[in-house]
């Protein structure tokens, strides 16, 4: 048996379990710029019409009297890591998925902690005495099923399908809760009359295959409730990332590398404190129209260092031709590997020493952010908030420059 549990409106939750004013108010967290994008939104607000990734303006369009909040990603990330812990009490076998989501497999746990069932509620019953905060859980034989489950009694619901009861529930699932099924889909499944799950199954196989093509052989054995997939415990990330939306449309690139730098630096730090080094560097841009691009950028050997990564960054930005005004722009890093991994040798000894030497100092500039706070020390272009220029390796012995001085 599977658990799929799933945080309510886990960003706003976590601001009125921290601030509990906020209890029975709109809350919509991101930006407080109209060109901003609502990140979450609470369900008071929701009634509204507020949903994520809406534009800022909207949603106080929308929700007047919404009280807009910050995203404070590294609150939510501490609670979240607090809650997948929890969930490991009752199962070695959890699969994070998402920042507010895992699944887990209980199977084989009812000796210890109880029924599936039992389960889901000591889950819930901890995650709201530890935390404040409500979460839905689904539990079901397989992965596809707890994650339809877990959405079916939001907030703070508990569904359970019970092996017996698969088929039926199958039958009568609409196509479109299922996941996978996009809006494209729908409209083609629509067109030759399948409106529930259950209906996939009378048709051939490759009739599906051949209207949805790879997906179409999933659907059909969803559809007959098969679904193999594992839950895989601490599956690694594939990719980590930083953007952000501009005040102001602008097509300056000088302009454009403060903000390369410092999601460069916020990439750069992820990493590290993960443990792991990135290969691939790829630069996001949307220009003012929504049209978004992205350029890549593989390295010879991994790195950590944030110097490298913005160095790789700001070298795609100057090579695309910036002939339309940037609303947003960003940095992800893929390709990742573990920070012990071996890797070859590089031809070019110097690259190789030059990168270490980087990686050296932003662990130091890391320690001391996490000792002192994060604006303790801080790169002087970030600081002038100038557009920045190329960075030099510095000397061995060039001191850090600190935002307070005496505290170095």
């Amino acid at each position: 048996m599977i658990l799929h549990i799933d945080m309510d409106a886990f960003y706003a939750s976590v601001e009125r379990a921290d601030n509990p004013e906020l209890t029975g108010k709109c809350v919509i967290i991101g930006g407080s710029s109209n060109r901003s994008v609502v990140a979450a939104a609470s369900y008071e607000a929701r009634k509204y019409g507020v949903r994520s990734a809406m534009p800022m303006f909207m949603a106080r369009q929308k929700c007047p009297e919404g009280i807009v909040l910050p995203v404070r990603m590294n609150r939510y990330r501490e609670i979240s890591s607090l809650i997948m812990n929890i969930l490991r009490r009752y199962s070695p076998l959890v699969e994070q998925v998402s920042i507010d989501e895992a699944f887990m497999d209980v199977t084989g746990c009812e000796r210890l902690h109880g029924k599936p069932e039992e389960i889901a509620r000591k889950i819930k019953k901890s995650v709201s005495k530890t935390h404040g905060l409500t979460c839905s859980v689904g539990v079901a034989p397989t992965k596809f099923l707890a994650k339809i489950a877990s959405d079916m009694d939001k907030p703070d619901g508990l569904t359970v399908i019970h092996p017996d009861d698969v088929d039926e529930f199958i039958a009568r699932l609409p196509i479109e809760k299922v996941p996978g099924v996009g809006a494209r889909a729908h409209e083609k499944l629509a067109g030759i009359g399948i409106r529930n799950l259950g209906e996939v199954k009378l048709l051939p196989p490759q009739t599906i295959k051949s209207l949805l093509g790879k997906y179409g052989s999933r659907l059909s054995d969803l559809a007959c409730g098969i679904d193999p997939s594992p839950v895989t415990p601490d599956g690694a990330a594939k990719s980590v990332g930083s953007e952000e939306t501009l005040s102001a449309d602008t097509d300056d690139k000088r302009f454009l590398k403060t903000f390369l730098l410092k999601h460069s630096e916020d990439v750069g730090r992820n990493l590290r404190k993960k443990h792991i080094k990135a290969k691939t560097i790829t630069l996001k841009i949307k220009h003012y129209d929504f049209t978004q691009i992205t350029r890549s950028l593989t390295l010879e050997i991994p790195t950590q260092s944030s110097e490298a990564i913005y160095t790789a960054a700001g070298k795609l930005l100057d090579d695309y031709p910036l002939n339309k005004k940037v609303r947003l722009i960003g940095v992800s890093l893929s390709g990742l590997f573990p920070e012990i991994s071996p890797v070859q040798m590089s031809l070019f000894k110097e690259t190789k020493n030059h990168n270490e030497n980087w990686e050296k100092i932003d662990k130091v500039v890391d320690h001391i952010a996490q000792k002192y706070g994060r604006p303790m020390v801080r790169k002087a272009n970030l600081e002038t908030g100038k557009p920045s220029s190329p960075i030099r390796q510095p000397k061995k012995h060039k001191k850090l420059r600190s935002q307070t001085g005496p505290q170095d």
